[in-house]
Formats: structure tokens, sequence, C-alpha cells
């Protein structure tokens, strides 16, 4: 990996909440190596304001997020992707269009928090949670050394982010 900007896209099935808080995260902890876009199959009219409120109590810009579909991505003159991450189990079991330049890909699901329940405590705390599992993973994405791993290697380190804390953020037997 060189030092140019490296676009990294994060699927959701409605872009509202898990992809605009991960565009919003590698947006921040990238440090301007790294340029995050979030996109959806069936995006919803407006990220979800908790998603929102939660980057920014990290101090996260989100003047840019806005919910997309990801046909916006594999249009013609769209921006060239290096990385794409499913953050949704629905969206890793759809049929995504074809990237052009085959960028490196894995799934990071995380349960939705935009779909807890309850009063609005529990509604942030889930919006917590899912901000927190998703820091972990961005934070250990960013400080990969990409230019010392081949690609197999960098697909392994991948798919083992996805991965980290299954057991406490998708629950026991995960």
């Amino acid at each position: 990996m060189t030092d140019a900007v490296h676009n990294v896209l994060f699927l959701c099935t409605g872009n509202s909440a898990r992809s605009i808080l991960a565009e919003g995260l590698v947006n921040n902890l990238g440090e301007g190596r790294f340029r995050g876009f979030s996109a959806g199959s069936q995006p919803l009219p407006r990220p979800n304001p908790l998603a929102i409120e939660t980057l920014q109590e990290h101090d996260c810009p989100v003047d840019e997020l806005r919910s997309k579909s990801w046909d916006e991505f594999a249009a013609p003159g769209a921006p060239h992707m290096h990385f794409i991450f499913t953050v949704c189990d629905n969206a890793a079991g759809e049929t995504c269009p074809l990237w052009p330049g085959r960028p490196a890909s894995a799934h990071w699901g995380i349960p939705d928090p935009a779909g807890v329940g309850g009063d609005e405590a529990q509604k942030k705390a889930a919006f917590a949670v899912a901000y927190q599992a998703m820091h972990a993973r961005i934070s250990r994405f960013v400080a990969l050394p990409f230019a010392e791993l081949d690609a197999l290697q960098l697909q392994q380190a991948l798919d083992e982010i996805g991965r980290l804390g299954d057991e406490s953020v998708n629950g026991p037997g995960a």
C-alpha cells in the first residue's frame, strides 16, 4: 500500500446506521489515509439521527453523511474502491454490483442498533455498542501494516477483523 488515499465502502441494506457509523469513523480514524463511503441496497431517505448524534459525541465529522444507493458506486465515474465491507448480514447475503478493480472485501457484521426497541436510553445504548464495535474494527484496520502484507495475508487480516468481538457483539455462539 502506498501513501495514496485508499477508498473504503461500507455496505448495509438501509445505509442509515451501521454503515453511516463506519463511514464517519474511517474518515476520522484514517487520518487522511482513507476516504470512507457508505451505501445501501435499499437506502432509507436519511441517516438515523442517533447515528449522527453518536458520531458527533465522538467528534467525528458528519456534514457529508447521507444515505445513498450502492448503485452510485458501481456507476461509471464513481470513485475506485480499494476495500468494501458489508456491515449487516442482509447486505452480505445480497447480490452486490460488480465492483471495478476487484477491491479487497470482508464481512464485518454488527447487530442493527436501529432495530432496538425501548425508550430513548435503550436506543442510545444500542448505538453506543454498535459504535464501539465498529470503532474497534476500524482502529485495527487502519493500523494494519499494509505494505508488509501480500493479498492472502491482507484477506486473512480483514476476515479476522470481521470476527473481532463476535461473542460480545453478536451474542454467545456467534
